[in-house]
């Protein structure tokens, strides 16, 4: 059998690209409940998330935009702001009575306002049968946003200002619109045209959509879901110059369940995701799975149970895509389980949802869950994920 050390990111269908998108957006992980059954109108995403911004660039328009702030400098003939002396005797401007001001002014075009107006013209262009996009876009522009279109990696720093709190919706609804790759309606379906299309950049979509989608539907059930932790080294003696070159750990997602009535542990899961084929050939066999990975998860483990109970009893999970077939497979070792498990990024959002649900499960192996939902019902919850 070839050794298949990485995925062929051109198989994944471009709908099931924007449903990865959706999941990683910081849009989903806050309002996702707006996207229940958004897995079964996966081919119509970015028609859905560009009809919510408009919704919310009408409402700012009617009940005005957020405001900025720009600092001017004029020759007045009284004083605003404050005096620049050094220029007011340089020009001499007394002599004609003026004074040389600086002030700030309120305008409307702001970076916030801009990257709404750029997503709107994205929607337009490539959703040209709604006419609806374009006209908001020129009414932004007519309020006075006529500015250059900043990044879509701005809006973090955006949700950060006090002044653009109500803003953060219409923000995130127009970042998520901005980095999904939209086609032209006659290309094929298996063909992404992001720009950021790589493997470097489907690894990190990976991961960030595997916590999302656990962050929203886990979350909701008072599970705690931790982005990439570092953890240390349980070292009892190091040499001066080990410190240097000790390489560090950083999991990628650790899920940790409500306590249970009658437990004294809380169920505790590491998550590695890793975009490629989850077994390789091997030398005396025909597949093995990747020493690397295992070694991996299992000092993730190791190294961290003499924390807690939870930690001694911690299970570990490994997330790929679908390569050569379905997997999910599962062994306990030292009181660790550990768990090897595939995504189908290529079958329906349904299915994907359901693989991610699966994979968590205390359930055996290989069994299946059907028709698990992106957003699952308590039942299906309390079932699969106890």
């Amino acid at each position: 059998m070839p050794n298949c050390e990485s995925y062929d990111p051109m198989k994944i269908p471009i709908r099931n690209l924007w449903l990865l998108q959706l999941f990683a957006s910081d849009l989903y992980r806050h309002h996702g409940h707006e996207f229940a059954g958004a897995e079964r109108i996966a081919d119509n995403l970015p028609q859905l998330v560009a009809q919510m911004l408009a919704d919310e660039v009408e409402t700012r328009l009617h009940m005005g935009l957020s405001v900025g702030f720009t600092r001017t400098v004029s020759d007045l003939h009284r004083v605003r702001g404050r005096i620049d002396v050094l220029g007011t005797t340089r020009h001499r401007l007394l002599e004609r009575g003026l004074v040389r001001c600086r002030y700030d002014t309120l305008v409307t075009d702001t970076v916030a306002n801009r990257l709404v107006r750029s997503a709107l013209r994205a929607a337009a262009t490539s959703l040209p049968h709604h006419p609806r996009f374009r006209s908001l876009a020129l009414q932004l522009e007519v309020a006075g946003v006529t500015g250059p279109a900043p990044r879509p990696d701005i809006v973090p720093s955006l949700r950060r200002q006090r002044l653009l709190a109500r803003d953060h919706r219409m923000l995130s609804l127009a970042e998520l619109l901005l980095t999904m790759s939209i086609p032209d309606p006659g290309q094929d379906k298996f063909v992404t045209v992001a720009p950021e299309d790589s493997d470097r950049y489907l690894r990190r979509l990976f991961e960030r959509a595997v916590y999302g989608f656990y962050h929203h539907t886990l979350g909701s059930r008072g599970w705690s879901v931790e982005p990439g932790t570092r953890l240390s080294w349980s070292i009892d003696r190091i040499s001066e110059g080990m410190q240097a070159v000790l390489p560090g750990m950083y999991t990628d997602i650790t899920l940790r369940a409500p306590l249970r009535p009658g437990e004294s542990i809380r169920r505790r899961i590491v998550v590695d995701t890793k975009f490629t084929a989850i077994t390789q050939a091997g030398y005396h066999r025909p597949t093995t799975l990747n020493s690397g990975h295992l070694y991996q998860i299992y000092a993730y483990l190791m190294s961290q149970q003499e924390r807690s109970d939870d930690h001694r009893h911690a299970e570990g999970l490994m997330l790929h895509p679908v390569v050569d077939g379905h997997f999910d497979e599962d062994m306990v070792i030292q009181t660790h389980r550990i768990r090897f498990a595939t995504v189908d990024l290529r079958a329906s959002g349904e299915t994907i949802a359901a693989h991610l649900i699966r994979a968590t499960s205390r359930g055996s192996h290989s069994e299946t869950v059907a028709g698990t939902l992106l957003t699952p019902s308590a039942d299906q919850l309390d079932d699969d994920v106890p």
